[in-house]
């Protein structure tokens, strides 16, 4: 009758291991949302930084390598 401490050691594993994905989700939803709001302030900023100086901010073939690479 070995089987049953069995059993219940798979069951406790299998609900600390279900608890802990939704923790992880939970977690990553709001990273998500936080990384959504950050990109929106970065934007923001940009617009700023490019109304009042745009000689600060470059084009995007200005960043690119040299030629040699």
């Amino acid at each position: 009758m070995k089987q049953q401490p069995l059993l219940e050691d798979l069951e406790s594993r299998i609900a600390f291991q279900e608890d802990a994905l939704d923790k992880m989700s939970a977690e990553m939803a709001k990273q998500g949302a936080e990384i959504a709001r950050l990109n929106q302030i970065i934007k923001i900023l940009h617009q700023q930084v490019k109304q009042f100086s745009p000689d600060l901010i470059s084009a995007p073939e200005d960043d690119a390598p040299p030629p040699h690479y």
